[in-house]
């Protein structure tokens, strides 16, 4: 089976607590030290096998082949893919069943972090999951206020929506919110505007 790393956990005498993001689940399980044994981090996609044992309560992860990507050795892409990635597990820890759609969702940032900035890619992401989940507020009503956002949005932690002057935080384009919220595109979001919602997505999903 195949899924992405999105939390690592250290335990006795350098074993890892590991979960993962797969197709059918969301699962952890324990990947014993060894020194054969090839190295995994924190965002990897990976190909594996599981293992139960009457020792332990969670599967034992074995069989593991890393699923590189062509931007994995570029150090700043790939420290932006792990603080996206690391997002999910907070997120998603508490779920005990969780559809194919995140690992699809990852599926598909991945294959465009190196086609265009990551920060865009990963914004255009969570746009997608906020609306897969029934959290995507394009109504524009002021969260702070709850008075509707007649100029510019000004958008805080879970892209709710509020007044520049409720929130004190930088304002990001009607269109450009439209265009993502409709078309799940960052085209028309500037820079600036896309470093915004970058940090406001870091604050958690």
């Amino acid at each position: 089976m195949q899924g992405y790393i999105i939390n690592i956990n250290r335990a006795k005498n350098e074993d890892l607590i590991v979960t993962i993001i797969s197709k059918e689940n969301l699962q952890t399980v324990y990947r014993f030290y060894g020194a054969r044994h090839g190295v995994i981090n924190l965002g990897f996609k990976i190909d594996y096998e599981l293992e139960s044992s009457y020792k332990s309560s969670i599967p034992r992860l074995r069989d593991v082949i890393h699923l590189g990507f062509k931007w994995i050795t570029d150090r700043n892409r790939l420290r932006a893919w792990q603080d996206f990635t690391a997002l999910f597990y907070q997120h998603l820890k508490q779920a005990e069943d969780i559809e194919n759609f995140y690992f699809h969702l990852l599926d598909e940032a991945a294959l465009k972090w190196d086609k265009q900035n990551p920060k865009r890619a990963a914004i255009e992401a969570y746009s997608k999951l906020l609306k897969y989940e029934g959290r995507l507020h394009s109504e524009n009503i002021c969260f702070l206020c709850n008075e509707k956002v007649e100029t510019d949005i000004s958008l805080i932690r879970g892209f709710l929506p509020t007044h520049k002057e409720c929130s004190h935080t930088y304002q990001i384009n009607k269109d450009a919110l439209k265009e993502l919220y409709l078309n799940g595109s960052s085209l028309f979001l500037t820079d600036k505007e896309t470093d915004r919602l970058w940090y406001v997505l870091l604050e958690g999903l």
